[in-house]
């Protein structure tokens, strides 16, 4: 990644409605504990639920860890966001792809798995919409891990 700091990061999955809020959701409150100056936002790479609200299912597993999806909607990536967000976490390598085809060339550095900061084997956050309750504690897990590592590195000032 290049030198800059980054003030800005946007969480990306397919439909923004389970992975991606549930990432701004997180990464948001753990920037507010360390006080942090960063912003936190979400986008899909479609736009078929644009508008809408979080999944309840991920907002209510989120809720019980004292994540808070006030006034999040869907919504789709557009191109300005390539320039105006510093980092871009893509949920999974086909969103990754996605955005890849997207993203000016001279953006391409900002953009990165959602994991690339966890401590873990797993590389993708798994899409828990047609599973159970056990999908989104295991995506919250997943992203709680990876966001403490990626704020950390950010507080400190090292970057990947």
């Amino acid at each position: 990644m290049k030198e800059a700091r980054v003030q800005r990061i946007l969480m990306v999955c397919m439909g923004n409605i389970c992975r991606s809020p549930t990432a701004q959701a997180v990464c948001r409150f753990k920037v507010a504990e360390r006080k942090l100056n960063i912003e936190v936002d979400s986008a899909g790479t479609i736009g078929y639920h644009q508008g809408d609200t979080p999944d309840s299912r991920a907002m209510a597993a989120g809720k019980k860890r004292g994540f808070s999806f006030d006034g999040m909607r869907a919504r789709q990536v557009v191109d300005a966001d390539f320039e105006h967000f510093d980092l871009i976490l893509a949920a999974d390598k086909a969103n990754l792809a996605d955005l890849r085809s997207r993203c000016p060339l001279e953006y391409q550095y900002k953009l990165q798995l959602m994991l690339s900061y966890a401590d873990t084997q797993v590389t993708e956050v798994p899409d828990p919409y047609y599973g159970g309750e056990q999908g989104f504690e295991l995506v919250l897990d997943l992203l709680e891990q990876s966001m403490d590592a990626l704020l950390d590195k950010l507080a400190s000032g090292a970057q990947k």
